[in-house]
C-alpha cells in the first residue's frame, strides 16, 4: 500500500550548507521529522555544489518519513551568474540591463536546466530560459 503524503514542501537551500537552523529546522520541525535524516544526506550529496542555491522538493509522509529530490539552481540565478550581475531589472518592460545574453550562454543554461525540465528538447528549454531572461529585463543577442 502506498504511503499517505502529509506535506509537500519546496525549500531553497545552499548546497552543502544545510543545518538544523532555519529554514530547514523550522520547516521540517513542524511535521515532527528528524531533520538530521535530511541534513546529513543532503550535505553529502551536494558537497560538489557548495554554496549554490538549490531548490529541494520534500515529501513528508504520515509515518514521519520523507523523500526528497534536488531540482537544481533556479534559472534566474544561472542567467545572473552568466552576465555577472547582482539582480535583474525592477521594471523589465521599461528598463533593460545593459548586458545581453549571448546565444552560447543561452544554450549552456538550457543544457544545464534540461535535466530539471519535463522535456529532453533543448530548443524548448532554450525558449523557457529566454522567457525568464525577458522577465528579468535581459535581452538576448541575435
Amino acid at each position: 500500500m502506498a504511503k499517505i503524503v502529509s506535506a509537500s514542501l519546496k525549500i531553497k537551500i545552499r548546497g552543502g550548507q544545510a543545518n538544523a537552523g532555519p529554514p530547514v529546522g523550522s520547516t521540517l520541525g513542524q511535521y515532527g521529522v528528524n531533520m538530521m535524516d535530511f541534513v546529513n544526506p543532503f550535505n553529502e550529496q551536494t558537497k560538489d555544489r557548495m554554496g549554490q542555491n538549490l531548490t529541494v522538493h520534500i515529501k513528508i509522509y504520515e509515518d514521519r518519513t520523507m523523500d526528497w529530490r534536488i531540482v537544481g539552481t533556479p534559472t534566474d540565478e544561472l542567467i545572473l551568474a552568466a552576465l555577472k550581475e547582482d539582480k535583474g531589472s525592477g521594471e523589465p518592460n521599461k528598463a533593460k540591463l545593459e548586458k545581453k545574453l549571448s546565444q552560447t550562454q543561452l544554450t549552456e543554461i538550457a543544457q544545464a536546466k534540461a535535466a530539471d525540465m519535463n522535456t529532453k528538447d533543448v530548443e524548448a528549454v532554450r525558449k523557457m530560459v529566454a522567457g525568464t531572461a525577458r522577465s528579468m529585463g535581459v535581452e538576448i543577442e541575435m
